[in-house]
């Protein structure tokens, strides 16, 4: 039985804005801790961007959360300490499976109500970052992604918050089933029981079900959903927003088998 709660280790925001070789030239991925409580919005943390916002950030992608247990088997991997921000995210949390998070479960920290949306999908400006060989690759295949959050209710959030699970849906579907794809029958099912998902993950279960040879579960799934697609379509996109982190990805950039951009 997984735990039920966890604990903030930090809460990190932009420090610096840093120079790449994509498109917009710029990252927001240097993220740092910082001692005081942090207001979290609908697009986001206070003090926190996005440089590319016609891609990423969005009330899908708000939050990136990150499991300490998980930065620190990456750490030894790789044989340097990778401390809070390192990964981009926004939370360093301890005591929760966070790869595992149920797609659509609720968490609250501090005064926030904030739901489980995406996994993190790895891109070039993460690679470039790392600084390490072929890291894209290896961080799809291990699939400990972390997790994006929507916010549904506004607050701050400090260093020592308690992350309490208070809902966590019947279907069981992971941030990682979500990822690996290795299962689209399943995965269709949050094209009917989750209707607040962005049209990334939207495409995302899409393009999974394609890759596995457009299962009839999964055809029926998407049929029954076409509407409530159509209702949502343009959400991910005209709600980008300047917030999270340039590590923030259209998911159709990379599939999970770890295909490095």
């Amino acid at each position: 039985m997984q735990p039920d709660s966890g604990r903030v280790l930090a809460v990190c925001v932009v420090h610096a804005e840093l120079e790449v070789p994509t498109r917009v030239g710029r990252t927001a991925i240097d993220k740092r801790p910082v001692p005081h409580r942090v207001g979290v919005r609908t697009l986001g943390l206070d003090g926190d961007h996005v440089c590319d916002t016609k891609h990423h950030g969005g009330v899908h992608q708000a939050v990136y959360a990150y499991a300490d247990e998980d930065a620190r088997r990456w750490g030894e991997e790789l044989g340097r300490e990778l401390p809070p921000g390192w990964f981009g995210e926004n939370l360093r949390i301890a005591g929760l499976p966070v790869s595992d998070a149920v797609i659509g479960a609720r968490w609250t920290i501090g005064d926030t109500l904030l739901e489980v949306s995406a996994p993190r999908v790895p891109c070039a400006t993460f690679q470039h970052w790392s600084g390490e060989t072929h890291w894209v690759k290896r961080f799809a295949l291990r699939s400990d992604t972390g997790t994006y959050l929507r916010v549904l209710t506004e607050g701050t959030i400090g260093v020592g918050d308690e992350v309490r699970i208070v809902h966590t849906p019947e279907h069981g579907i992971t941030v990682r089933d979500l990822f690996t794809g290795h299962d689209p029958d399943l995965l269709a099912i949050l094209l009917t029981t989750e209707p607040t998902i962005s049209d990334d993950v939207r495409m995302q279960i899409e393009r999974h079900s394609r890759r596995h040879g457009n299962s009839s579960r999964a055809r029926e799934q998407q049929r029954t959903a076409a509407t409530n697609t159509r209702e949502h379509h343009g959400d991910a996109t005209n709600t980008r927003h300047q917030h999270g982190d340039a590590t923030n990805v259209r998911v159709q950039r990379v599939e999970p088998t770890g295909a490095e951009l």
